[in-house]
Formats: structure tokens, C-alpha cells, sequence
């Protein structure tokens, strides 16, 4: 399906994902909703050969440009030294010791690269759950696995995010 199809049939979920996600967020914050779609959709635009067959690999292929944008946004802030002041805001309910301003994703965003390393699926799973607002059966049915599965990855994703994140020294960053 070429993307100008695509486009008004999936840009209501993804404004609708955007605002709830962001409105989690401190009213200073600078990324709107609107403009997280727009970047997204530019980024989208730019994929050349992208052949999106289906509802799955789309959505997927989305989340990980929301993941791509967020930790662009907060690698931004810190270096233009804002953000420091915001209060803590979590990316998600189920991980309230995340949270979305500040060094907080540039380290979810690390954790997650070497996460992916060692299991693909799994960083999937936290792209369409966390960055792009899946339920548990959407994610489901798009990663084609049983909703049990999806439980219990997210149970192990999380206590490894909580164990690399949290303890001191568990990751360094790169030299």
C-alpha cells in the first residue's frame, strides 16, 4: 500500500497516541502532538523502498521512529540545558520509574540498542507498547504471538530495564 493511502487511515491512531503520551508531560515541554506525528510522518516520508505490506510492519516500523524521535527531542533538551527543572513524568504507568524528560530516554534508548542485540522481539514489543501505545492484544496480534507471551516479555523487559537503569554502574555509557 503506498504511503499516501496509508496515511489518513492511520493518522488518527498516531495524533491519538501522541497526545496521550505527551500529555503526560510538563506544559513547558516543546513537542506538541501534532508536530510528534509530523515528525513522523516525515521521517516516514523519507523511506525510499519502504514496501509496508501490512498493518504489522507498519505499526512497527512506526514505533521505532517515535523511539528514533523521542531520544532525538531529549538529546536535544539536555544539550540546550532545559529540561532540568521538569518534574518527573513517566513514560508509562507501568514503568513509573522511567521518565520521558530528560536523560531518562537517551538511557531507555541505550538499554534498548543493546537489548536488541540479544533479543529483537522484545525491544519490538517496548516500541509498540511503551512508544507507540499498543494495548497488549494489539501487540499481539502485530508481533503474531500469544497475549501470555507479551506478558510475561514485558514482566522480563522491565525488570532488566529497572536492573540496567537503576542500579549504579549497570550502564555505562559509551566511551
Amino acid at each position: 500500500m503506498a504511503f499516501q493511502e496509508l496515511a489518513p487511515l492511520v493518522y488518527p491512531h498516531l495524533r491519538q497516541v501522541a497526545a496521550a503520551y505527551l500529555r503526560r508531560e510538563a506544559s513547558a515541554n516543546t513537542l506538541q502532538p501534532t508536530a510528534l506525528v509530523n515528525e513522523l510522518y516525515l521521517k516516514l516520508l523519507q523511506q525510499r523502498n519502504a514496501d509496508w505490506s501490512d498493518r504489522a510492519h507498519f505499526f512497527t516500523f512506526a514505533a521505532k521512529m517515535m523511539r528514533r524521535i523521542l531520544t532525538d527531542h531529549a538529546r536535544t533538551a539536555k544539550a540546550d540545558k532545559r529540561g532540568a527543572d521538569l518534574p518527573h513524568v513517566p513514560l508509562s504507568d507501568e514503568v513509573p520509574w522511567l521518565n520521558v524528560n530528560g536523560d531518562d530516554v537517551i538511557d531507555v534508548n541505550r538499554a534498548l540498542d543493546e537489548l536488541e542485540k540479544l533479543d529483537p522481539r522484545k525491544v519490538r514489543l517496548v516500541e509498540l507498547r511503551y512508544f507507540l501505545g499498543c494495548t497488549v492484544p494489539e501487540a499481539a496480534a502485530l508481533l503474531e504471538i500469544s497475549t501470555a507471551t507479551v506478558e510475561r516479555d514485558l514482566t522480563m523487559v522491565r525488570s532488566w530495564l529497572y536492573a540496567k537503569l537503576r542500579l549504579p554502574g549497570s550502564l555505562a555509557p559509551p566511551l
